[in-house]
């Protein structure tokens, strides 16, 4: 039983890689993403990660506020059409004031989640590379005599001056 769960465990990582190779596939076919890719800003993000990843946080993490603005301004804006029109100014600027200190704090808040994002990125690979170190393939040899043959003509031309 023991000796069924890695063979289990390979493939279900291997159905997981297929499935993740083939909705990413999906994601670079599609045009929409295509055009992106091609724009200038598209390729300014290709070369720009972090500034792309601040950015895909910045606009995840706004689009409460922003919802919540926009739907202050129906709520008000219907409210302005009962009569209340010097109240709306009034609540519209204060809203705007508002989110604009929110959303320059969301910017902070996406530069300083980008950081720690990729510091535990970088920390978190660099321990799986101390704690399990990449194997070079092994060659299976029908005999057990593993003499390798070193000649000096074996190299000849490989490292000349």
């Amino acid at each position: 039983m023991a000796k069924e769960e890695p063979s289990s465990t390979s493939r279900d990582l291997q159905e997981l890689q297929r499935k993740l190779s083939l909705l990413i596939e999906s994601f670079q076919n599609n045009p929409k993403v295509v055009a992106f890719v091609k724009s200038p800003v598209g390729q300014y993000l290709d070369r720009h990660p972090f500034l792309a990843l601040t950015l895909l946080v910045f606009i995840a993490m706004s689009t409460v506020p922003i919802g919540f603005f926009l739907l202050l301004v129906v709520i008000t804006s219907l409210t302005a059409l009962v009569g209340v029109i010097l109240l709306e100014g009034l609540v519209i600027s204060v809203g705007g004031l508002l989110l604009l200190c929110v959303l320059c704090g969301l910017g902070f808040v996406s530069v300083a989640m980008s950081g720690t994002i990729i510091a535990s990125y970088v920390v978190i690979s660099s321990l799986f590379n101390y704690w399990f170190p990449p194997r070079p393939p092994t060659q299976q040899n029908p005999s057990d005599d593993c003499q390798l043959a070193t000649n000096s003509s074996d190299f000849e031309g490989i490292y000349q001056e």
